[in-house]
């Protein structure tokens, strides 16, 4: 899993509950995936364990994790 320096230094500092494995399979297993302008992607999937939707930002090839964090106004129905 590829990841930013911002990710591994700012994001898993103010989020220490998130697991790597949360965001592989979220990027693996998206329900949904959204092309940002700047051509960053957001992929979607729910974490049974964080009983939540993840959101992970990646960059624009689609495996570098630059962002996450469980995003609570996705619903499934916006899909």
């Amino acid at each position: 899993m590829k990841t930013t320096r911002y990710f591994e230094e700012q994001v898993l500092v103010r989020r220490p509950y998130l697991q790597r494995e949360w965001c592989e399979r979220t990027i693996c297993n998206s329900i949904r995936k959204e092309v940002q302008p700047d051509g960053r992607i957001r992929h979607w999937c729910f974490i049974e364990e964080l009983g939540k939707y993840l959101r992970v930002v990646t960059l624009e090839d689609g495996e570098t994790i630059l962002n996450a964090f469980p995003d609570r106004n996705f619903k499934e129905s916006q899909r």
